[in-house]
């Protein structure tokens, strides 16, 4: 597949990310979002496994579950704790920093030359979603803020270790994203029976969004974001895990009537910029294709234990 169609595929995935926050506050039962992350990601999880007919083996099982701990696992629960204690605004713009902590860590992992381009693509990338979506009464909790960091650094080090180890021969990008969600769903279930329960009432509605979570912003999602990462230079995908934000912040002034400011129209076309000139100063003479899964000293190394 060739450099644009694969780009514009993995964006499908933070786009569908973006409307989480919609479709959490018109359909679902307040009070539950470790159930909607569990809801979407273990049947979702089970299901592609189920489809693809193929499980993780040997190494595989340690690294499915360190994967799906970083990507969902841990990013789930950080995400709400910091969404209870921060405005919306601040958290989406904490997760804006995302493309920064990916190229630092693609740097010191993958040995990636950072590019001074992609770098202030994702300075500038950042800057615009703060001013998408941060407003003049945004107000600060250390504890909201780390979790916001803690959150988007656990996604960017599953971006890089995705990267790293590749996907073994013969395994499809839907058992890979398989694994990865049942992994991180499993790791969901006993903190969300503890903490949160089950809701008391699921009517139509909450059916509908739980089905829109867990197949366009679970299966789907995560079938195409994944193969992304795996082929594109790391700053690729980072750069448009910026969509997520921004579809947020669309769909709040369309669907909801959310007023829309100047300063958040100039945030926008700052963001959309930085997107394209991030896929631009990251293109390379060719996509980088998945690490074959051989048995090497490095993969014995990085391999669970």
């Amino acid at each position: 597949m060739s450099r644009l169609p694969l780009v514009l595929l993995t964006a499908l995935a933070p786009i569908a990310w973006g409307t989480t926050y919609l479709v959490t506050t018109e359909l679902l039962p307040p009070g539950h979002p470790l159930f909607a992350g569990l809801l979407r990601s273990l049947p979702a999880g089970l299901l592609a496994v189920l489809i693809s007919g193929c499980l993780p083996r040997g190494g595989w099982w340690g690294k499915s579950f360190i994967l799906g701990a970083l990507n969902i696992g841990a990013f789930f629960p950080l995400l709400f704790l910091a969404a209870e204690r921060l405005p919306g605004g601040v958290a989406a713009a904490v997760a804006g920093a995302q493309p920064l902590i990916v190229l630092v860590l693609g740097a010191l992992v993958l040995q990636e030359r950072i590019r001074p381009l992609a770098a202030a693509a994702a300075v500038v990338g950042a800057g615009g979603v703060a001013l998408v979506v941060l407003g003049p009464a945004a107000e600060l909790d250390l504890w909201g803020i780390l979790a916001a960091v803690g959150g988007v650094t656990a996604t960017g080090a599953g971006m890089i270790l995705t990267k790293r180890w590749g996907r073994p021969v013969g395994v499809g990008p839907v058992a890979y994203a398989g694994w990865q969600l049942s992994a991180g769903g499993l790791l969901l279930l006993p903190l969300t029976l503890i903490v949160e329960g089950v809701p008391q009432t699921i009517d139509g509605s909450a059916v509908l969004g739980y089905l829109w979570l867990g197949t366009a912003g679970g299966i789907v999602a995560y079938t195409l974001w994944f193969r992304g990462v795996q082929q594109l230079p790391v700053i690729a995908p980072g750069l448009l895990a910026l969509l997520s934000p921004i579809v947020a912040t669309t769909l709040g002034v369309v669907v909801a009537g959310e007023r829309f400011s100047p300063l958040q129209a100039i945030g926008l076309v700052l963001t959309l910029g930085a997107l394209v000139l991030g896929q631009l100063a990251s293109r390379p003479n060719r996509l980088t294709a998945a690490p074959a899964p051989h048995a090497t000293a490095a993969d014995a190394l990085t391999a669970p234990r």
